[in-house]
């Protein structure tokens, strides 16, 4: 039996399957059933990006069967085993939503089923920073629990996302091992078309990022071979389904790596028979090109960005540092370097094992730093870092910066021997990897006397954040010469290009103005460049000859022009990882922002991912922008069209995180007080009609401007 030959059997035994439950279901429910993945903007995200054609009823579905059944006959006419893979995932794909019927949730924990659109845009930073080098999609049950576990653990200790399929989610469980995507260990499902869920993963990256046209097969698999660092483990006995699946995933650029050795047939860098299981980590980054970078930092317990997400609650924490109840603070402090002892790590005061178990701490930490290249600028840039860093240290937690940090040490941790000054070495192998550039020695005195962080912070720290904040408020955009590109997210949007202002930070909400500076001096070449601002062109729209000529640049020729404060007008292209998405809202003169988080619906008749399916990948969508959350209460906020103003409905979770400061800047404008309070949120409307009589009541400025369009 050839290697087509299985692929083939399995696609067949799929199909069958798929009609038998797409009839039933046909049966039970009607055939204008409606059908959808939940939270997200493409239905069916699999056959849509294959095909063009969004399927929303089960007659839809039915229809969409017959359209995979002429492709899979076409295909073995062909001979092209890979391609009759695809139609595999298409039918796993609709066996799958079928459980989603009525709103239905099939998947019970700890698997995850379907990831919606905001799981993908959470990802997107991490995976072009590198912070995610790869996905891996580990299919079956592996020899002994063991090697599973160890598996799985070599891989989230590198960074890389996992998927679990089949018995690995049992083996996993019975390992007692965490997981979640707060871990980056994604248990998908126990069923083999379960797998489909990872590939849609991939096949909406191509979608939300890279703007690959729907019906564009081509360009879609040369988009998730090319961009998308994903690869399969498939453990022994390999049936035909699973071959047909893996077939699937290599048309898509992802090579499997299997240990199964009987009726196999090797493709060199696609399909990868591995006896051995230890190997399978080295022997998928080898096929799919990923490095990894080493960061040796010793400490007893695992440091990886997988960890970054991980939650110590207060039962399974040994002690916490708390800054809202007790005095804490994290504070960079450049020094001359006859100051500084290189890697001199110190500890005042008690360590964890002198503490009550349980307890609440102070705990202040400088990191003293210093050389030739250093800026006091760069001092919040590296402090900002502190966040990502402790809570990479497998069983530690940190929330919060500045004097209003909260850090949680999990009894696990403490148990494998983890202690305060860890975290000092962390900190001082961290700053020193990434800040090399500008730090040529580091020193780290961490303070636990009660006595001494209350020094620490009132004394030392908050004169020093005083001053910052002073330094921060003049800085503007009117205040500095140049602004900066940023093209991080090129890796996944080619086209896109950030232009980074002191008012305006990424859109990602990662990348301020000063961090943008800070990258541009410790690597030159990079991402961030400067781009000059001396031939203006409308300052009101924040157009300029010296930023298009950069966008070209750095675009490659795809964008030609781009202002800065308008949503109308040429606006700045968005990747796809935007913190939230701004639209024009007709009815009311104003403009809806939802954020990534907000799973509702708008007033716009639109949830989230909808909006954001009509921008991102680099292009330009008048009346619709990508945006930061700070970049809400911004002075320059849509500036051409009316700035803050024309904000009229936002969910109340954001409302409530940019009050603060939008109502400051709205008093400073307009001399409007409590504007916030003017805004709808989803308690108040969600529908435009609703909306507008709640603006008339409240006097909303945005009925009295200008129109829009």
């Amino acid at each position: 039996m050839t290697l087509f030959d299985r692929v083939f059997g399995g696609n067949d035994a799929v199909y069958g399957l798929t009609e038998g439950a797409i009839d039933g279901a046909i049966a039970q429910y009607g055939e204008d059933k409606a059908v959808s993945f939940p939270n997200t903007a493409y239905s069916l995200p699999c056959y849509y990006a294959v095909t063009g054609t969004k399927v929303t009823t089960l007659k839809e579905l039915k229809e969409a069967l017959g359209v995979v059944k002429t492709l899979m006959t076409r295909e073995k006419r062909l001979n092209d085993a890979f391609m009759s893979g695809v139609a595999t995932a298409l039918c796993a794909e609709f066996i799958e939503v079928l459980k989603y019927i009525d709103g239905a949730t099939p998947y019970e924990e700890p698997c995850y089923g379907h990831l919606g659109d905001a799981v993908i845009r959470e990802l997107g930073v991490p995976l072009v920073t590198g912070d995610i080098p790869g996905v891996a999609v580990i299919l079956g049950a592996a020899p002994t629990t063991e090697e599973g576990v160890a598996l799985v653990k070599s891989y989230q200790a590198q960074g890389i996302l996992v998927t679990l399929v089949g018995g690995i989610i049992d083996q996993v469980a019975e390992a007692g091992m965490k997981t979640g995507a707060n871990v980056r260990v994604i248990p998908l499902g126990k069923d083999v078309t379960s797998v489909v869920h990872v590939v849609s993963v991939a096949i909406r990256a191509a979608l939300i990022f890279g703007n690959v046209t729907p019906g564009d097969a081509g360009t879609l698999m040369k988009y998730t071979m090319d961009r998308v660092p994903a690869f399969v483990n498939a453990f022994k006995p390999l049936d035909d389904v699973i071959v047909a699946c893996g077939a699937g995933a290599i048309a898509l650029g992802f090579p499997v790596v299997t240990n199964e050795t009987e009726n196999i047939f090797r493709v060199p860098k696609s399909l990868i028979v591995q006896e051995d299981v230890s190997k399978f980590n080295a022997t998928s980054l080898e096929a799919r090109d990923i490095k990894i970078k080493i960061t040796n930092i010793d400490i007893p317990v695992a440091f990886a960005s997988a960890f970054e997400g991980e939650i110590i609650r207060r039962k399974d924490m040994q002690v916490e540092f708390d800054g809202s109840r007790v005095d804490c603070a994290e504070l960079v402090q450049t020094c001359d370097a006859s100051e500084i002892e290189d890697h001199k790590i110190t500890v005042i005061g008690p360590e964890v094992d002198e503490m009550e178990f349980g307890s609440k701490n102070s705990i202040a930490y400088v990191v003293k730093v210093a050389g030739k290249n250093m800026q006091s600028d760069f001092e919040p840039v590296i402090e900002r870092k502190f966040h990502n860093y402790i809570n990479c240290i497998e069983g530690v937690y940190h929330t919060g910066q500045r004097d209003m940090q909260r850090i949680r040490i999990s009894i696990e941790a403490f148990n494998a021997g983890f202690r305060i000054k860890h975290i000092g070495e962390v900190l001082y192998a961290s700053v020193k990897n990434e800040f090399d550039a500008v730090v040529d020695k580091c020193e780290v005195v961490i303070y636990t006397d009660p006595a001494e962080c209350t020094r620490i912070r009132h004394e030392v720290a908050i004169p020093i954040f005083d001053k910052r904040d002073e330094r921060l408020d003049t800085l503007t955009d009117e205040s500095v010469d140049v602004y900066y590109s940023c093209i991080l997210c090129q890796a996944f949007a080619p086209s896109h290009v950030c232009v980074v202002t002191p008012e305006r930070l990424g859109l990602c909400g990662a990348v301020s103005w000063l961090d943008a500076k800070a990258t541009h001096q410790l690597d030159p070449a990079g991402p961030c460049q400067i781009i000059t601002k001396e031939r203006p062109i409308d300052e009101n729209l924040g157009s300029y000859e010296d930023v298009d000529e950069a966008v070209q640049k750095f675009s490659q020729g795809a964008l030609e022009h781009v202002t800065l404060y308008s949503i109308m007008q040429d606006p700045m292209t968005s990747c796809g990882c935007f913190e939230c998405i701004c639209g024009i809202e007709p009815f009311s003169n104003g403009v809806v922002i939802a954020n990534r988080e907000y799973a509702g619906m708008t007033p716009l008749g639109m949830t989230f991912p909808e909006m954001a399916s009509m921008t991102g990948g680099g292009v330009q969508t008048p009346g619709f922008m990508g945006h930061g959350k700070h970049f809400i209460s911004s002075k320059k906020f849509m500036k051409a069209e009316g700035g803050i103003e024309r904000i009229v409905w936002m969910p109340k979770e954001l409302k409530e995180f940019v009050a603060d400061r939008l109502n400051k800047t709205a008093k400073e404008l307009y001399g409007i007080d409590n504007f916030t309070d003017m805004i709808g949120d989803e308690t108040i409307a969600e529908d435009p009609e609703t909306l507008v009589a709640f603006l008339t009541e409240k006097g909303h400025p945005a009925l009295g401007l200008d129109p829009m369009m």
